[in-house]
């Protein structure tokens, strides 16, 4: 097997009904200072939606040592604690996230996380098992009919009109891919015009289902993941370096996500949007890890390898003693540390972060 279909293996593994319904008591009238949010992506924003998926474990992150650091127990998040949007859950004073495919009474008032590990826009890379992001938004509008006959039409209309709509998206899809190995510009080029229309295609549905605004993570430093390093590299060239044919085509997609957005503004009446720079604050943190407390940058606080690039959980790997002075915590997701920093960003970062608003300037646009 060749390292490019080992890579896509392990990360196939790596990443990885009923409709829920509105909780029934009180009083369902929206009040006017009412916020609500919703998430599509990846494993990165998934608060353990791959629990309730026919797939196996190797593709969840439902065991020790999982959330060993805020939960004390695995939720199915990837990570040792909380991820970003738990984050800004707790800005914005609503729960922690439950995951929407979690069975029972869900409060879809304050918005739902759709989020899954391993998630891909393009079909070709939706490997079954993983909540894609069509599959997402078809859960979404399903959202959004339940909505209007718990509070009616017109409160639901105003309801998903303030509403912000968050979404990590395209890395899966350029992770799948090969083009990043044996592929030519044009075929790169291709595969982002591909990602990015799909994207662009799902904003509109969420755009005539009463959304109008959204915030967009961009695509981060994949060829800095321990797993990618560990595979890639093949521990044959200095330890600090990352993959950089991967950092180039995320800023390929980051350009072009950029742009489209912008036109999508001038598309679409009342569209406003933020762009939350995660690929330049996690690199950031990954190359500089002492100026923001961390004492390790590109190595996992958990898995097997060099770079503790994969198998965390799975005997034999190791584990380190404190996960904050880790970045990653295992192969290819930040620990709960990290993600406090940039969720910070996020609410109330300046335009080096997110721009043109933060999350707490848009939530606050009328």
């Amino acid at each position: 097997m060749s390292n490019v279909s080992f890579l896509i293996y392990v990360l196939m593994m790596f990443f990885f009904f009923t409709v829920p319904s509105a909780s029934s008591k009180g009083d369902h009238r929206v009040p006017s200072k009412h916020v609500a949010l919703f998430v599509f992506g990846d494993s990165v924003f998934d608060p353990g939606n791959n629990n309730f998926r026919n797939i196996s474990n190797d593709s969840k992150a439902n065991f020790w040592p999982y959330g060993e650091t805020f939960f004390k127990f695995p939720t199915g998040r990837y990570t040792d604690g909380r991820i970003l949007p738990d984050f800004l859950s707790m800005y914005l004073r609503i729960p922690l996230w439950k995951p929407y495919l979690a069975p029972g009474k869900h409060n879809l008032l304050h918005g739902a996380n759709f989020a899954s590990g391993g998630a891909a826009v393009l079909p070709e890379y939706s490997v079954e098992g993983p909540v894609s992001f069509s599959e997402q938004l078809s859960y979404f509008e399903d959202v959004a009919g339940l909505l209007k006959k718990q509070i009616g039409d017109e409160e639901a209309k105003e309801m998903l009109k303030r509403a912000v709509y968050l979404s990590s998206l395209g890395g899966i899809d350029i992770l799948f891919s090969d083009v990043y190995i044996n592929g030519t510009q044009v075929q790169r080029q291709e595969l982002i015009n591909m990602v990015i229309g799909n994207i662009t295609q799902g904003i509109k549905k969420i755009y005539a289902i009463g959304g109008r605004k959204f915030a967009f993570q961009n695509v981060g430093p994949i060829g800095c993941m321990p797993v990618v390093r560990q595979i890639l590299l093949l521990e044959s060239v200095s330890s600090d370096e990352c993959y950089e044919d991967l950092l180039n085509l995320a800023t390929l997609h980051n350009d072009a996500l950029a742009k489209a957005i912008k036109e999508l503004e001038t598309q679409l009446p009342g569209f406003k949007y933020l762009i939350y720079d995660y690929y330049n604050l996690l690199l950031d943190r990954i190359k500089n890890p002492s100026e923001y407390g961390f004492k390790e940058g590109l190595i996992g606080c958990c898995g097997n390898g060099t770079f503790r690039g994969y198998s965390c959980g799975v005997e034999p790997y190791e584990l380190c003693s404190e996960p904050s002075e880790y970045v990653w915590f295992d192969g290819g997701h930040p620990t709960e540390h990290a993600y406090a920093q940039l969720a910070k960003l996020v609410w109330k970062g300046g335009q080096k972060a997110t721009k043109p608003f933060n999350m707490k300037q848009l939530f606050e646009l009328d």
